[in-house]
């Protein structure tokens, strides 16, 4: 019995939260990537502390911060990497647009995964770049950026390749041969990687995460990982992540406009990572147990609806479902009419799929799940 009480159903309307106010009060959202628990008490007990200073001034960054990412990610990724390589930043998502314009030319061809966290695909598209989406392949019911894919978008002006792992939404933890391949490829074509890992301490099934940074020496002078605590311990409100490039003319270009066009982390944001990284591997534990039952859950109902089907789901608690056999051309509108709102497959171009969030009180999934049977009914 875990000492965290995520069956507890917390109430979220009129606090301003995106996930419960874009739809009817009725409606259950299983759509966005934030999670319906409380952030570890060990969070919550600093930024309380914090709260109760009363002084809110302009941040510095704490002392042994970087130290403690070090420590952090070579304890859970087995991988060593050093201080000057990591570089704070306020949030994933603006680095993967600022990176998209500082890291390549004006008439460079950028490469993105198909389907893949939406944020991925805009930040190729808005920089103006070239850009083409390698679409992933499915074997065994597991999705992956396969190389028979990647060659058929690479040109000779590629020089970024997108990647997401483990991947969003498809759920996939790359094995290490995959990630070697993929750093084969990119050291042939001469492509650096930005590598979106922010789901990497939500790994299922005792797997491990790696880093693609951390297969090779070639691996480490190509790559921009981007990583952040805020979703593995739901404080996305109040974020802060980090970049780690051991390239050093390609982490200075990839740090342009930090502090001015891009803001500084703010003061929580600190406060919160360091409660997690010291103190928050116990919950953390405790929830991927709790999510293990939820996507359980999920398998065994999903299974049995006629026209829908899951891919594997290896990490995190995202999943991604095919609609593809109901032959409708708004699968997305058929569930929110029914009580239930999932992410729409049109966000990660392709409409006929839609992604699941199950990090919601198993009662509440269960009602979700009575109602989208309900609605293939």
């Amino acid at each position: 019995m875990s000492k965290y009480n995520f069956d507890k159903i917390i109430d979220r309307q009129k606090t301003n939260s995106m996930k419960w106010d874009r739809y009817a009060p009725s409606v259950i959202p299983l759509w966005v990537a934030d999670m319906d628990f409380e952030s570890p008490p060990c969070v919550i007990e600093a930024m309380n502390n914090r709260v109760n200073h009363g002084i809110y001034g302009y941040p510095s960054e704490p002392k042994d911060f970087k130290t403690n990412i070090v420590n952090y990610v070579k304890k859970h990724y087995d991988w060593e990497i050093e201080e000057n390589w990591i570089v704070i930043i306020p949030s994933v998502v603006s680095a993967l647009y600022s990176i998209a314009i500082n890291c390549t030319k004006n008439s460079s061809h950028i490469i993105t995964p198909k389907p893949v966290y939406h944020h991925l695909r805009l930040a190729a598209e808005q920089s103006k770049r070239n850009f083409d989406e390698a679409e992933l392949e499915t074997l065994e019911n597991r999705q992956f950026l396969s190389l028979k894919n990647l060659n058929k978008v690479v040109n000779k002006k590629s020089e970024l390749l997108y990647f997401c792992n483990p991947h969003n939404p498809g759920g996939t933890v790359y094995r290490k041969n995959e990630l070697a391949n993929i750093i084969d490829f990119c050291d042939e074509h001469e492509l650096f990687i930005c590598s979106d890992e922010i789901h990497a301490g939500m790994v299922l099934d005792n797997k491990k995460h790696i880093p693609i940074a951390s297969i090779s020496e070639v691996a480490a002078n190509r790559t921009i990982t981007l990583m952040s605590l805020n979703k593995t311990f739901n404080f996305p409100g109040v974020g802060l992540g980090w970049m780690i490039c051991k390239n050093e003319e390609l982490r200075k270009r990839a740090s342009h406009g930090l502090g001015s066009i891009i803001p500084n982390a703010e003061i929580f944001g600190y406060i919160a990572t360091a409660a997690a990284i010291q103190n928050g591997n116990e919950w953390r534990l405790a929830l991927l147990e709790y999510l293990s039952k939820n996507r359980q859950l999920l398998i065994e109902n999903i299974n049995q609806i006629p026209g829908l089907s899951l891919y594997n789901m290896e990490a995190s608690y995202l999943g991604w479902i095919s609609c593809e056999k109901l032959s409708l051309k708004d699968p997305f509108k058929l569930f929110l009419d029914n009580g239930v709102a999932f992410q729409p497959g049109y966000m990660f171009n392709q409409p006929n799929h839609l992604r699941i969030n199950i990090a919601t009180p198993q009662s509440q999934l269960q009602e979700a799940l009575s109602r989208i049977k309900m609605a293939i009914k």
